[in-house]
């Protein structure tokens, strides 16, 4: 399966969401169970204040991207790392 995420530095609205939030991480393991999901985030424009107010969440969670994060070459050869990790671990 080919994944491909959203760059670091978007900005998104998520389902049901009030508030947007800024990707700052990708695959992103939660400790508590080793569940993996495709994004962590922050509120935007607040950034991390906390680590207790990070949010995990998946590609499909996603209703609406409002900004693109930044992107080249350095990001494409990390997305071509992504889909050959996602493919090894099956997700």
């Amino acid at each position: 399966m080919k994944k491909e995420l959203l760059p670091l530095g978007s900005v998104v609205l998520l389902e049901n969401g009030t508030k947007r939030i800024m990707i700052c991480g990708r695959l992103q393991q939660r400790e508590s169970d080793q569940k993996i999901f495709d994004y962590c985030a922050c509120y935007y424009p607040e950034g991390i204040l906390n680590s207790e107010e990070l949010f995990l969440f998946q590609h499909s969670d996603i209703e609406t991207i409002c900004f693109m994060g930044f992107q080249d070459e350095e990001e494409a050869r990390i997305q071509t790392y992504i889909q050959k990790r996602c493919a090894e671990l099956h997700i």
